[in-house]
């Protein structure tokens, strides 16, 4: 079977299951690198020495970290059990060690300094809106004007990541931004919009963001998504249930949402460091 022709079965297997097309884009590019690979060979009927050989190559030379090796495991996975029809290989029946890194929070006066230095009322509103909900920077440039309910002050956000549905609250300050916001810009479909319509870029928000960092003067190491962290963290600190959290954030598993906890104040300033007891 040529390359283009596998290709082209997988594709056509992952959208029949409903894969999102942003999934279905990064399995295409990590199958085009498998297949270059094995180029060599008969891709159906390699062996697990050449599959192991392969992730090992993608570990040691390509230097791939926990995300990029679950995704090559899952690519290669489908491939043979969706499109050739073939048991699962037990190369590939590896279960990978998930690193554990804290996230990058921002705190609520980092986060009023953010807004603040940022003078256009846009991009002002793009980092209100991602912080005040939790939003993931695919939900916020994903969000439609009609998804914004202000009779029940919530926002739906709608087929996030694993194609789920959910409700966000909306923040009366950011209602009063967002009126402001449509009035000047006229939004007609998505919400965010660029200069000539249509869906506003990634790379725009990044730099929006990069921008606002700057000016600030906040030092720590942070991008779009530590809005979302932060967001998370802030609602722990005030005493949240962790299970609401979760749900507003829209994890799947609870030890998703816990790592949380790591990071929040909540409990961690009400133990006094046994440093505090000795007389100085």
């Amino acid at each position: 079977m040529k390359k283009q022709e596998i290709i082209s079965r997988f594709v056509r297997q992952a959208r029949i299951e409903n894969y999102s097309e942003a999934t279905v884009k990064n399995y295409v590019s990590a199958l085009r690198l498998f297949l270059d690979y094995v180029s060599k060979s008969q891709v159906e009927k390699i062996s697990d020495d050449d599959i192991h050989g392969y992730l090992y190559y993608c570990k040691r030379e390509k230097k791939y970290a926990y995300s990029s090796m679950k995704q090559v495991l899952a690519t290669i996975r489908f491939l043979y059990a969706k499109v050739f029809h073939r048991p699962v290989s037990d190369a590939l029946d590896i279960k990978l060690r998930k690193p554990v890194y804290l996230p990058s929070v921002l705190s609520s006066k980092d986060i009023s300094k953010l807004i603040k230095v940022t003078d256009n009322l846009k991009h002002k509103t793009i980092l209100l809106l991602i912080y005040s909900g939790g939003l993931r920077l695919s939900e916020l440039l994903n969000l439609k004007v009609g998804d914004i309910d202000s009779q029940s002050m919530r926002i739906h956000v709608r087929q996030a990541k694993g194609k789920k549905d959910r409700y966000i609250m909306l923040s009366e300050n950011v209602l009063t931004m967002l009126r402001s916001y449509y009035t000047k810009y006229k939004p007609s479909d998505y919400l965010v919009e660029g200069q000539k319509g249509g869906k506003y870029s990634p790379t725009s928000v990044q730099s929006v963001f990069k921008t606002a960092l700057k000016k600030s003067g906040i030092k720590k190491s942070a991008t779009v998504h530590s809005l979302r962290h932060s967001f998370a963290t802030h609602l722990l600190d005030e005493g949240t249930d962790i299970r609401y959290i979760q749900e507003l954030l829209g994890h799947k598993r609870l030890e998703t949402t816990q790592i949380y906890t790591h990071v929040s104040s909540h409990s961690i300033n009400k133990i006094k460091s046994p440093a505090d007891f000795i007389d100085l």
